[in-house]
């Protein structure tokens, strides 16, 4: 078992060597060594606003997906808040009939008749 992931892991590395090495040869390839049209050593304006295009394009549609999914899960999240709203007052039912309860009672014990005559109580 050890072994396998052992494997795995050398076949992750050396395709992760493969492809830096292909992308090193890539950029260092020279144009007077047959490689084609040379690469332009300034940015110009028109590579500037197509970078710029393709950042806004990414970010729009990674906003959209965004959107789509908070959309989407927005009833769940406000569902999952009920819940949780009437389970917290479920939960504490039990506590505030308690303090009903002893409030009234505490009420009926001030008024009632072994206490001091000079109690307010009508």
């Amino acid at each position: 078992m050890r072994a396998a992931a052992a494997a795995g892991e050398g076949d992750q590395s050396r395709a992760m060597y493969e492809l830096c090495a292909l992308l090193l040869t890539v950029l260092r390839s020279s144009p007077e060594l047959g490689g084609g049209r040379p690469w332009p050593r300034q940015v110009t304006a028109a590579g500037v606003a197509s970078m710029l295009l393709g950042a806004s394009v990414a970010l729009m549609l990674c906003g959209s997906v965004t959107f789509m999914l908070g959309f989407f899960l927005m009833p769940w999240v406000i569902g999952l808040a009920c819940v949780f709203l009437f389970v917290g007052f479920v939960t504490n039912l039990s506590g505030i009939w308690r303090a009903i309860i002893l409030w009234l009672a505490a009420g009926a014990d001030a008024c009632s008749p072994k206490v001091d005559s000079a109690s307010t109580c009508t």
